[in-house]
């Protein structure tokens, strides 16, 4: 419709033009209308068939290709598939669409490059920092510096046996969030009682929780089954990591509670702590791996920085959800969800 209204006007101009030309010489006005009727005639049928030889199927033919390769088909096999009726118009905002999709991937692979080159300076310094001290401390026992000082050699070795524990722990832990990322890590599905888990999990880390000055809580109403479907023992993983997580950032004489609360087809666990907090702008990215939100006591206490990853593979490949919530200076929740088995009424 627009194609033809475009060549009536150019039309209609031309033939007007030549008319007025025309009347100006002759004076007289049907001389004027039969030019104009003449003019008009031949100029529309010339500008249509310019318009539709040299622009129109030029126009079809450009939106055939954007409209196949936006939709990723091989041209030829989409050339009879019906295509819109306004071209002109619809060119338009399928570039616009287009270019807007391009601009989105762009800034997805600029932010993923980003998070390359963190990743990469990240685990370099993970492993430079244990595998200095290591060196450190076997170049001074090869120099003999400690033969005289037999108690001293002995601290310097198991110093450099926990920093070989910690290069052990980072090495299993960027085994394990690549093979759950690949999807090589199957998930065991099996029906069992949460409640236990919990509680065979909280006496586990009892000893560590005495040696932070912290408490666990597990409310005394958890005490009925909750029975859940997943893999028991990368839910265990699950809780361990967050657990620990919470110790880590907690503070002295304070508490980690863990609470269930039974939803509709999910059951929802939470592990808070009440530490020293998030800020709101580090929220998003605490699920990153080597990612940490005070960077200087997180190191003194140690740990991969990949726990909180490894947790949110685990909980994804389960397909369910994980989530954050925090406020600084008062504590951190992390909340997931798990399938419920149906009791049977």
């Amino acid at each position: 419709m627009r194609f033809i209204l475009l060549v009536f006007i150019n039309a209609f101009a031309v033939g007007l033009s030549i008319a007025c030309v025309n009347f100006y010489f002759q004076h007289s006005w049907q001389h004027f209308f039969v030019t104009f009727a003449i003019s008009f005639t031949l100029s529309f049928l010339a500008f249509y068939y310019l318009f539709q030889r040299y622009i129109y199927n030029k126009i079809k033919l450009i939106y055939k290709l954007i409209h196949n390769l936006k939709l990723g088909k091989d041209l030829k096999e989409a050339l009879g598939e019906k295509l819109s009726d306004d071209p002109i118009n619809d060119v338009e905002q399928q570039v616009r669409d287009w270019a807007k999709e391009k601009k989105k991937e762009i800034d997805t692979l600029k932010e993923q490059e980003r998070f390359r080159r963190e990743f990469l300076a990240n685990i370099s310094h993970e492993f430079k920092t244990p595998l200095f001290a290591i060196q450190g401390y076997i170049d001074a026992l090869q120099d003999g510096m400690m033969l005289e000082d037999p108690e001293l050699a002995t601290q310097f070795l198991m110093k450099a046996s926990q920093n070989l524990d910690r290069l052990t722990f980072l090495i299993k832990d960027l085994d394990e969030i690549s093979k759950l990322e690949s999807g090589q890590i199957p998930i065991n599905y099996e029906r069992f009682d949460l409640t236990t888990l919990v509680k065979e999990v909280l006496e586990s880390m009892e000893d560590k929780a005495v040696a932070h000055d912290i408490s666990l809580v597990f409310k005394e109403k958890y005490q009925h089954p909750m029975m859940v479907k997943a893999d028991r023992e990368k839910i265990r993983q699950v809780l361990v990591n967050l657990i620990d997580n919470s110790f880590k950032y907690g503070k002295a004489k304070g508490q980690t509670n863990v609470r269930i609360y039974e939803l509709f087809e999910t059951v929802l666990v939470e592990v808070t702590d009440d530490g020293i907090g998030i800020e709101e702008k580090n929220l998003p990215r605490v699920f990153e791996r080597f990612y940490r939100t005070d960077k200087s006591r997180s190191r003194k206490i140690g740990g991969s920085g990949l726990g909180l990853s490894i947790v949110k593979h685990i909980i994804e490949a389960h397909q369910q959800t994980i989530n954050v919530r925090s406020t600084e200076g008062l504590g951190t929740t992390f909340a997931f969800t798990l399938e419920k088995v149906k009791t049977a009424m």
